[in-house]
């Protein structure tokens, strides 16, 4: 008999449990990649939209003639080739990211009454549609601004059925065991969504911009259809299919009659079981006469399954309130968020202003943003793990980054090599906090002691978390837009205030868990889950 190969004999050594979460791990990993990949793309092509024809000229000496009597902003698209141009794409930005956070509250506590998986791929057809009916836009040549309000409100909205979802299932099947570790490597899904979208939106931005969009929507509606068929909510959906495909032995070696019989004037069903083989059934040992081994007559009553009085409800929006450190995490979320979303929506375009590069290369450097995003998240999970301390890990990110966002904002000044390493840098500290608190601070929130085991929670409060970071979201965007016409200096000076007001609202956790004495730190070698009703 030849030896079991080496590969197979690592994969045989994982149980099937162990499987399943691993399987979710990586689905749910995919299906929030797609909605990030289906977000990036505006801000690729907003350097596409309103462009500086005098600069086309430049490159194109064989039609410089012809474009010779063109102004700055005529090959631009309507209506963003007006003087105001970064008002109305600012415009843009403000209506998905306000739509999303309205939306995100409600969100929560729907996907909280709802099945997880159908709720799920809703959100995920209909993000589909109307991030390819923006690319209609340009296939159809359209150029009215309430068209692209329209498309951006209705986007936002069914977006918000992604986030609490996918955060309720994983927390379902991790436990609190190296939860940040395992949610900051979980949460690279938004930086790779970004940077696949980036390269994506980049590969047409130029030749058709339509594409840029029409792409991503097929995906994501591709990945919800995905979702449908292969999204398991919680490991207790399992045992209905375990216990379908593994009945009692015992059962195999009965035979089965049906008798009637009557007393007082009312008819009893009773199933008989004549018994084949020595085999028992534990309960069957317990509760049935053992004079008559031949024939067991089992009297069938009627069974009413009433729901019980203990079983949790879905908590309310004001419950979920009230959960210690929920609000200050919120409002913390609120300005680090601001933060990160103004790089998502503006970085590309500012590259492209600051070092004068086209709209792919600006596209694909800014990747290096989110890639640093990546390290910064898994670091901030590792690192609270350790510490057992999640707000005094954020407080340390949030005060290191803002030096470093002054530093980037001298980008012009560097050459290629500064510039590469500033992103990464940068990407880290600012998308960290932010990544460990929409993750393994929600979880944990979700899952709080003062809940008493209520796991019908997660959802709320991670909509909550992350709906009021969606407000910072809506109006770093929109501030970009209002303030980059006086200089880019001061778009920077507003990130470097929101990034110190995130850090002023976590004082008060920080100061209790650094004073505490009873910290209880998070099992470093555990890998059980945490079975919850649901």
């Amino acid at each position: 008999m030849a030896p079991v190969p080496p590969g197979i004999r690592f994969l045989a050594s994982f149980n099937r449990d162990q499987w399943y979460r691993a399987f979710t791990f990586g689905l749910t990993f995919l299906l929030y990649t797609s909605f990030h990949l289906s977000r990036k793309p505006i801000s690729i092509v907003k350097s596409e939209l309103h462009k500086n024809c005098s600069a086309v000229s430049e490159l194109s000496t064989a039609s410089s003639s012809q474009l010779s009597g063109l102004t700055d902003t005529d090959c631009s698209w309507k209506p963003f080739d007006k003087s105001n141009y970064k008002q109305l794409l600012g415009a843009m930005d403000y209506s998905f990211l306000c739509a999303y956070a309205v939306g995100m509250y409600l969100s929560g506590i729907i996907g909280e009454r709802l099945p997880i998986r159908l709720y799920l791929t809703f959100g995920m057809l209909m993000s589909g549609l109307f991030t390819c009916l923006f690319g209609l836009g340009y296939v159809y040549n359209i150029h009215s601004l309430g068209f692209y309000i329209f498309v951006q409100v209705a986007n936002g909205l069914v977006q918000t059925t992604g986030w609490p979802s996918v955060v309720t299932c994983i927390g379902n099947w991790f436990g609190k065991g190296r939860r940040g570790m395992i949610m900051g490597i979980w949460n690279s899904h938004t930086s790779v969504g970004n940077i696949l979208g980036s390269l994506i939106a980049g590969y047409w931005v130029s030749s058709n911009w339509g594409l840029s969009f029409i792409v991503p929507g097929i995906i994501i509606a591709a990945m919800g259809i995905v979702c449908f068929f292969f999204l398991i909510e919680h490991p207790n959906d399992l045992k209905s299919i375990h216990d379908v495909q593994n009945p009692p032995t015992c059962s195999r070696n009965k035979k089965l009659t049906k008798h009637c019989n009557g007393t007082n004037g009312h008819k009893q069903l009773y199933y008989s079981y004549n018994q084949t083989s020595k085999c028992q059934n534990r309960d069957t040992d317990l509760l049935l006469p053992q004079e008559d081994t031949s024939c067991v007559s089992v009297p069938v009553h009627q069974v009413v399954v009433v729901k019980s009085e203990s079983e949790p409800s879905a908590i309310s929006f004001m419950g979920a309130l009230r959960i210690p450190g929920v609000i200050e995490f919120s409002l913390c979320l609120l300005f680090a968020k601001l933060v990160s979303y103004t790089f998502l929506f503006w970085l590309p375009l500012y590259i492209t202003k600051a070092a004068h590069l086209d709209a792919k290369k600006a596209g694909d450097l800014s990747t290096l943003f989110d890639v640093g995003g990546i390290v910064g998240g898994i670091l901030a999970g590792v690192i609270s793990d350790k510490l057992g301390k999640r707000a005094t890990t954020c407080a340390v990110m949030l005060l290191l980054a803002a030096p470093t966002l002054y530093g980037f904002s001298m980008i012009s000044e560097f050459g290629l090599g500064p510039t590469i390493g500033m992103l990464l840098v940068c990407g880290g500290l600012v998308n960290g906090p932010y990544a460990l608190i929409t993750t393994a601070v929600s979880a944990d929130l979700g899952t709080h002691k003062s809940l008493k085991g209520n796991s019908r929670a997660l959802s709320t409060v991670t909509a909550i978390i992350d709906g009021t970071g969606s407000v910072g979201a809506a109006i770093g965007p929109l501030l970009a837009g209002l303030l980059s016409p006086g200089g880019w200096d001061q778009v920077f000076y507003m990130l470097m205030a929101a990034d110190f007001l995130a850090l002023l609202l976590l004082l008060r956790l920080v100061t209790k868990e650094l004073t505490s004495a009873n910290v209880v730190k998070p099992r470093s070698g555990s890998t059980t889950v945490e079975m919850k009703e649901h």
